[in-house]
C-alpha cells in the first residue's frame, strides 16, 4: 500500500512540474502559445485566444497581389 501511495504522489508531482501544451492547430502541425519562437510564424488564432505558431515549411502559399 505504501508503494502505491508513493507512486501516486510522484505521478501527481510530475504532472504539476512538467508543463505540457496539448492544444494543436493548423492541421496538427502548429502549437497554440502565447508567443511564437524564432523559427515559427504566427498564422491564425486558436480557440483559446492564443496564437497558432507554425514552422514556415508548413505555412500555406498565399497568392500575392
Amino acid at each position: 500500500m505504501k508503494t502505491f501511495l508513493l507512486t501516486l504522489v510522484v505521478l501527481l508531482l510530475l504532472s504539476q512540474a512538467i508543463p505540457g501544451n496539448t492544444e494543436r492547430c493548423w492541421r496538427q502541425r502548429g502549437s497554440c502559445r502565447e508567443k511564437c519562437t524564432k523559427d515559427e510564424k504566427f498564422y491564425v488564432f486558436c480557440l483559446s485566444g492564443k496564437v497558432c505558431c507554425v514552422k514556415p515549411k508548413y505555412m500555406p502559399n498565399l497568392p500575392h497581389k
